[in-house]
């Protein structure tokens, strides 16, 4: 159902059960798939790709070209995946030649007045509370849950499962299964409340446990803890996740929090 007072560009591609609420604008080179709702006085511009059975919520913004002084005009896109809601006025901004998309994954939940910028990419069953930004080049794995008002530094990548208190500054890497808390922002134990919601053994949440330990807890210096991790340690897929997401980090992964520590520590 389309609503007489909205704007739909010709070009555009809606699945035929869309329902599309008065005074949205959509404009040319969309694609929206079965069963998306999308509310009143919502904008999607030119490269959105949005899946089937969304909800984009009044005010939203969907596919403005990306906020960067290097972008020159090239066709780009945003995709937004299946079960995905999107809250009041969320911004989600389009790629540049960097990854050419940003994109959000399935059953994600973005709240009001969060915003994605260029080239993130946001990933399955993903939770960003109300106000939070993630600034370009963000990658966010599955199942991690920013919470309110968080501002994420460019480039960082926050690992599936990971946990960010709110009002966090997050400019660091913030590994897999763990709770990301305090300010500056530092370990603060692994995730094992939402480990369990989602069907983790009582084993393989101890088996995290003891990795994190190591590496945050035993006086070691990152590349101590990690050979010790794979000399010592059983192997596991939980493992090897956690060490190569360490190995590969780009930032650098947030620290144990010591008293009196100072954001350059």
């Amino acid at each position: 159902m389309i609503h007489p007072h909205t704007y739909i560009h010709p070009n555009a591609k809606l699945a035929t059960n869309v329902k599309v609420d008065p005074f949205t604008v959509i404009h040319q080179d969309v694609e929206i798939g079965e069963g998306t709702w999308i509310g009143s006085n919502v904008t999607i511009m030119e490269g959105a790709r949005i899946g089937k059975n969304c909800r984009i919520f009044p005010g939203a913004v969907i596919a403005a070209i990306p906020q960067d002084l290097k972008f020159n005009g090239e066709r780009t896109f945003v995709e937004v995946g299946d079960n995905t809601t999107i809250r009041e006025f969320v911004t989600i901004n389009r790629g540049t030649t960097d990854r050419w998309k940003t994109r959000v994954g399935n059953n994600c939940l973005i709240m009001a007045y969060c915003h994605i910028a260029h080239d993130c990419v946001v990933g399955n069953n993903c939770v960003m509370s109300n106000n939070s930004q993630l600034a370009g080049h963000v990658t966010v794995d599955d199942w991690a849950w920013i919470a309110g008002v968080c501002a994420v530094h460019q480039f960082v990548h926050i690992g599936q499962h990971a946990y960010i208190g709110g009002g966090s500054l997050v400019g660091k890497d913030v590994p897999p299964y763990i709770k990301a808390v305090r300010n500056p922002l530092s370990y603060g134990g692994v995730n094992s409340v939402g480990l369990k919601r989602r069907g983790f053994s009582i084993d393989k949440i101890n088996h995290i446990l003891d990795i994190y330990r190591t590496i945050y807890n035993k006086g070691m210096n990152i590349s101590q803890a990690m050979e010790y991790i794979e000399e010592e340690m059983t192997a596991s897929d939980e493992r090897d996740e956690i060490l190569t997401f360490i190995r590969e980090s780009g930032r650098g992964v947030i620290k144990r929090y010591v008293k009196g520590m100072s954001e350059d520590d």
